[in-house]
């Protein structure tokens, strides 16, 4: 753990101000669900809840069947980090923090497709990772923005199909129904 040099006081409703340089570096907006840890030490831990987390198997499974049935790189992210993948090395993808860029596709709530190959068109999805998209589906649940299903653009000779497009769109589909049920 590291220390920030920054301490705060509880007020009489019991709320704490999480300064506004630490929601900025750990990307925490307002809404934004926290999760609370505690430990026989008396640490008092918040964390940014992931509600398709919990879903983290699902998501596997479906980047592996989705990596088998368009010979693609796939990722799963969450608002923050990826959370699942198939087609590429997961030690290289998983737990890396998303791209602002990514996070800003997803805000629009729209489907993204990269289909120029343009080099100056290339779009990554996760920090240090030089791997360009081809398309993004934003899981959106119960109205809110929970996440991505990303397709990687791992060997240029790939066209983006209509049938990928829509295979994207389903599974970020399947998995925004799934957080709802």
């Amino acid at each position: 753990m590291k220390a920030t040099g920054i301490v705060r006081r509880i007020d009489d409703l019991g709320r704490v101000v999480i300064p506004k340089e630490i929601r900025r570096t750990m990307r925490i907006r307002e809404g934004d669900p926290l999760e609370i840890f505690t430990d026989r030490d008396g640490e008092v831990i918040f964390k940014k809840y992931s509600p398709i987390g919990e879903l983290s198997e699902i998501a596997i499974t479906y980047c592996d069947v989705l990596t088998k049935s368009t010979e693609q790189a796939v990722i799963i992210c969450d608002r923050d980090h990826c959370i699942a993948a198939g087609g590429i090395p997961k030690k290289e993808v998983l737990e890396r923090r998303i791209t602002v860029a990514l996070e800003d596709i997803m805000e629009s709530r729209r489907i993204f497709t990269n289909r120029s190959g343009d080099a100056a068109d290339d779009l990554h999805a996760l920090e240090g990772v030089d791997i360009p998209v081809s398309i993004i589906a934003p899981i959106i649940s119960a109205g809110d923005i929970v996440g991505a299903v990303v397709f990687l653009n791992v060997c240029d000779a790939k066209e983006i199909s209509q049938s990928d497009i829509k295979l994207a769109t389903v599974a970020a589909s399947f998995l925004g129904k799934n957080m709802e049920d």
